[in-house]
Protein backbone atom coordinates (compact mmCIF):
# COMPACT_ATOMS: atom_id res chain seq x y z
CA UNK A 1 0.00 0.00 0.00
CA UNK A 2 2.75 2.42 0.92
CA UNK A 3 3.97 2.38 -2.91
CA UNK A 4 0.75 3.57 -4.09
CA UNK A 5 0.93 6.59 -1.39
CA UNK A 6 4.65 7.45 -2.87
CA UNK A 7 3.04 6.77 -6.58
CA UNK A 8 0.30 9.58 -5.84
CA UNK A 9 2.47 11.90 -4.08
CA UNK A 10 5.18 11.61 -6.59
CA UNK A 11 2.46 11.64 -9.85
CA UNK A 12 0.65 14.96 -7.78
CA UNK A 13 4.02 16.78 -7.52
CA UNK A 14 5.07 16.57 -11.29
CA UNK A 15 1.64 16.93 -12.53
CA UNK A 16 1.84 20.67 -10.16
CA UNK A 17 5.53 21.45 -11.15
CA UNK A 18 4.14 20.99 -14.22
CA UNK A 19 1.74 24.01 -14.37
CA UNK A 20 3.86 25.83 -12.32
CA UNK A 21 6.81 25.65 -15.24
CA UNK A 22 3.87 26.09 -17.65
CA UNK A 23 1.93 28.98 -15.97
CA UNK A 24 5.31 30.99 -16.01
CA UNK A 25 4.09 32.89 -12.57
CA UNK A 26 7.24 33.57 -10.74
CA UNK A 27 8.04 32.22 -7.47
CA UNK A 28 5.71 29.36 -7.63
CA UNK A 29 8.16 26.49 -8.52
CA UNK A 30 9.94 24.29 -6.44
CA UNK A 31 13.44 25.46 -7.42
CA UNK A 32 12.35 29.36 -7.02
CA UNK A 33 11.08 28.30 -3.52
CA UNK A 34 14.34 26.47 -2.58
CA UNK A 35 16.08 29.90 -3.39
CA UNK A 36 13.95 32.09 -1.39
CA UNK A 37 14.36 29.73 1.49
CA UNK A 38 17.87 29.12 1.36
CA UNK A 39 18.40 32.84 0.16
CA UNK A 40 21.30 31.46 -2.32
CA UNK A 41 21.05 34.48 -4.74
CA UNK A 42 21.68 37.11 -2.06
CA UNK A 43 23.84 35.51 0.65
CA UNK A 44 27.39 32.93 0.71
CA UNK A 45 25.94 31.45 3.58
CA UNK A 46 22.50 30.68 2.42
CA UNK A 47 24.79 29.03 -0.96
CA UNK A 48 26.58 27.06 1.88
CA UNK A 49 23.89 25.83 3.87
CA UNK A 50 22.10 24.59 0.89
CA UNK A 51 25.18 22.88 -0.59
CA UNK A 52 25.61 21.07 2.68
CA UNK A 53 22.21 19.88 3.12
CA UNK A 54 22.04 18.77 -0.27
CA UNK A 55 25.41 17.10 -0.67
CA UNK A 56 24.71 15.77 2.62
CA UNK A 57 21.17 14.55 2.01
CA UNK A 58 22.87 12.97 -1.12
CA UNK A 59 25.21 10.88 0.08
CA UNK A 60 22.78 9.44 2.91
CA UNK A 61 20.50 8.44 0.19
CA UNK A 62 22.80 7.07 -2.30
CA UNK A 63 24.37 5.03 1.08
CA UNK A 64 20.30 4.27 2.40
CA UNK A 65 19.48 2.94 -0.96
CA UNK A 66 22.40 0.73 -2.38
CA UNK A 67 22.76 -0.67 1.27
CA UNK A 68 20.27 -3.30 2.58
CA UNK A 69 19.19 -2.98 5.55
CA UNK A 70 15.89 -5.19 6.63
Amino acid sequence: MSWLIWTLWIMFFAVYEGITLANKTKGDTLSENFRKLFRTQHSKAGRAVFTVGWVGFAAWFAVHILTETM
